[in-house]
């Protein structure tokens, strides 16, 4: 979608203007779902108000339209104008304000106080569905792990994995803002990169605005004394 406002912009694209147009009617469509201002088709939240589109590996969706929602935040403040909804319109603030939420919820703020990142915060899972983290590491078992012995010694296991993959984002918790820490639990526990990945971009753009508000406050006069 982005790159389609900045397609529609360019002369030379102007002969598919009407295709460009569809892919962005139905990605500012979703964004609408995303932010509950369509008339009967939101995507639905969780109790604690994550987005939630369906069991396996929701965070997938979650972390992608977070991106999305942080980068056409930025395109309407750039353009000065507001996204129109069938629910209203609205601004880049609330755009983004409501990306950060998200945000917020997969570091913690949600409620089994759990942050779905890996390695971030006070808890966190520790039974990642990863071959890599649940196994013990070469240099300490001096032994050969193949897929039959992983699964067997490894797979079912209560302890927590042996290595902790830190910056994987799992798969989150259901519904209704449950979530089981346990390696076979593979729907809500397996890592995977395309949920990490967004993420990137949406934390890239928190730090610049944190580095903005650092640098507006050094330029603030100093008070005169009395």
């Amino acid at each position: 979608m982005i790159v389609n406002q900045e397609l529609l912009e360019e002369e030379k694209h102007k002969g598919h203007r009407d295709t460009l147009e569809q892919y962005r009617s139905k990605a500012e469509y979703y964004i609408c779902s995303c932010l509950n201002k369509n008339n009967g088709s939101n995507v639905n939240r969780t109790p604690g108000g994550l987005l939630h589109i369906r069991q396996w590996n929701n965070m997938q969706y979650v972390s992608t339209a977070a991106f999305l929602l942080t980068i056409y935040s930025d395109i309407l403040r750039n353009s000065t104008q507001k996204l129109k909804c069938h629910g209203g319109s609205v601004d880049y603030a609330e755009m983004l304000h409501f990306a950060k939420s998200q945000v917020d919820y997969i570091l913690g703020s949600n409620p089994m106080n759990m942050s779905y990142l890996v390695g971030y915060g006070p808890k966190y899972p520790t039974r990642v569905h990863h071959r890599g983290a649940s196994m013990v590491p070469y240099r300490e078992s001096m032994g050969f792990i193949g897929c039959t012995q992983g699964f067997d010694l490894w797979y079912g296991r209560e302890e927590p994995n042996p290595n902790v993959v830190v910056g994987a984002v799992v798969g989150g918790p259901d519904c209704k803002d449950n979530f089981m820490d346990q390696r076979g639990n593979y729907m809500q526990t397996e890592a995977c990169t395309y949920n990490t990945a967004p993420l990137v971009g949406v934390f890239a753009k928190l730090l610049q605005m944190e580095d903005q508000k650092s640098d507006d406050s050094h330029n603030q006069p100093l008070a005169a004394s009395s």
